[in-house]
This record gives structure tokens, C-alpha cells and sequence, in this order.
């Protein structure tokens, strides 16, 4: 039985922009987004080059360096006095490391066409994609795993995560499923994770990896909700070993099963030439001890 709002891993659906869901501090999860201001003026190209160039902390002297230009163009190019080239568009913006949703963004804000496509992953020519997606998700039953977009949210899961997701507030579980929110909200799944301060501790820091790589304003906004949940009564500090930053986290949960023990890794495709693929994560989730294998082997076996 798929909980509601957990899409299975044959309905993969696009990975668009989610709403907001702020917690109000009184411990109740507002289900009504929250509106952001939109510009109603585009921003142009030079602008929107400072910006980057400056969160990624480089000089001008630095970024025309990196891009085999003069520092007078670059400055030139910055206050808007000259008007890059498509291909001297692209080069700042490889040697900047903006992602390819953004270089669209600055492709157009200097008058050129976006050149990285955006297309829901039930599109027809995402096709082979999602098909590996659902492989990789069915392939690892009867461990959990889940597909996610760039916000954290919730696009499929393979038939093991709903097992996981007792006790939580329905009001959570609807969709879009933030898999963040629902870890680490005091009606979520906090008080089930055993290891709580350590999870919560590295799931900040991924997120402000993402924000110092992409500067996500979305991302920035769900970091500051989710450091403002309390912790539940009770918790403690148990950190767990084993951990490998950036590549293993052990994670221990209790269930009506017992304490389950897993380590959890995300995937994320490696060359993609789609803004949606290049979002996608995968994350897996491996037990870390017999009884958590078989407890959900048993789980998933046919009655």
C-alpha cells in the first residue's frame, strides 16, 4: 500500500517548482504556500554576472583570468557598456560553475535563446531516464529508495519507503511530499530517528552545499524553516560511526519493528545535458545490520 502522496516508481511525474510550507513555530505544519515577490523588470546579463561572480568570491581580475578576457571587457560586460557573445555567455558561465537552469536564465537576460532543455520526466524524450530511474528504485526493493528533485521533493519511491513513514502527520504526507520537512518536523519523522542531532546536522550541510552551488533562494528559505524546528522531547546526542562526508550516513530509525540501522548515499546523474536531470537525485538507502535485512525482506515478501 503506497501512503498517500508517495507516487510509486511506474508513475514518475515532472519535477516543477513546489510550494513553500513554513513552520509557524507553534509546532503546526501551514500547508498554503507562501508567495515569493517576483521581479516584475528582468535583470540584465551584467547583473546577474556580478551576482555570480561575487557568490562564487572571485575578482574580476580572477573571473577574466579564468576566461582568457581582459578585465576592462569583463568590467565592460558587468556595467552593461558591451554586450557578451552566445559563446562568451556559455565560457563565463562554465568557468563560473552555474548550473544549467541558470545559464538559461543568463542566455536569455542577454538576448539569446535558452540552451539546455526543461522537460518533466514523464516527457516521451526523457523516456529512457525514467525508465532507469524506476529500475534503480524497483532494483533496490527490498531496501528503501526515492527519487527527488532539486527542492527536496518527493518525485517516486520504491514499495519499501511507506513501511518507514508510520506515525506521521498526514497533513505531511500529501503532495509535494518534502522528504526535509517530513524528517526533521516535530510531527514528522524526528522523534523516530535515533541518531536525530547528527542527521539533522548533516542534512544543514548538504543543503548549504546545494545553496553555495546553485544559490537557490528556495533552498535557503527551507534551510532557515528546518533550523527552526525544535528538537523533540527526549532527544539526545547519540552520533553514530561510520560516517563518510559526502559519500555514507549512518541512520538509525525506531519502528514497531525495532531499531533499524542503515547507511544512505545519493546518486546523481553525471553529464546531463537537461536542466531536469541534471536536478534529479537518487537517494538509497542500505541496511546497516542483519535485522534490518530482514525485517524488511520480510516486509516485502509476498503473504
Amino acid at each position: 500500500m503506497i501512503a498517500a502522496g508517495v507516487r510509486s516508481v511506474d508513475n514518475l511525474p515532472g519535477n516543477g517548482i513546489r510550494p513553500h510550507r513554513p513552520y509557524d513555530g507553534a509546532m503546526t505544519a501551514s500547508l498554503h504556500p507562501t508567495a515569493r515577490p517576483h521581479r516584475s523588470t528582468p535583470l540584465p546579463f551584467g547583473e546577474h554576472l556580478r551576482h555570480w561572480r561575487q557568490h562564487r568570491r572571485l575578482s574580476q581580475l580572477d573571473l577574466a583570468s579564468e576566461a582568457d578576457i581582459s578585465t576592462r571587457h569583463l568590467s565592460f560586460v558587468e556595467t552593461g557598456r558591451a554586450v557578451p557573445s552566445r559563446e562568451m555567455v556559455l565560457r563565463l558561465s562554465e568557468r563560473l560553475a552555474i548550473p544549467l537552469r541558470e545559464r538559461n536564465t543568463l542566455l536569455v537576460a542577454a538576448g539569446y535563446a535558452p540552451m539546455y532543455r526543461e522537460r518533466p520526466l514523464d516527457d516521451p524524450a526523457l523516456a529512457s531516464a525514467r525508465q532507469a530511474v524506476a529500475l534503480i528504485l524497483k532494483s533496490h526493493e527490498p531496501f528503501p529508495a526515492l527519487a527527488l528533485d532539486r527542492h527536496w521533493n518527493l518525485l517516486a519511491a520504491n514499495a519499501a519507503l511507506p513501511h518507514l513513514l508510520a506515525g506521521a502527520d498526514p497533513e505531511l504526507l500529501q503532495a509535494p511530499i518534502n522528504v526535509l520537512r517530513l524528517s526533521l518536523h516535530p510531527r514528522g519523522l524526528a522523534s523516530k530517528i535515533v541518531n536525530l542531532a547528527q542527521w539533522r546536522n548533516h542534512l544543514f550541510e548538504r543543503l548549504r552545499q546545494q545553496i553555495a552551488a546553485t544559490a537557490d533562494p528556495v533552498l535557503a528559505d527551507l534551510l532557515a524553516e528546518l533550523q527552526a524546528y525544535p528538537l523533540p522531547e527526549g532527544a539526545d546526542d547519540t552520533h553514530l560511526e561510520g560516517e563518510h562526508l559526502g559519500v555514507v550516513m549512518p541512520f538509525q530509525f525506531r519502528t514497531a519493528y525495532g531499531v533499524l540501522s542503515f547507511i544512505s548515499t545519493v546518486t546523481i546523474f553525471g553529464t546531463p545535458v537537461d536542466v531536469t536531470l541534471q536536478e534529479l537525485m537518487l537517494e538509497t538507502f542500505f541496511p546497516a545490520d542483519a535485522l534490518t535485512g530482514e525485517v524488511l525482506r520480510k516486509l516485502l515478501s509476498p503473504a
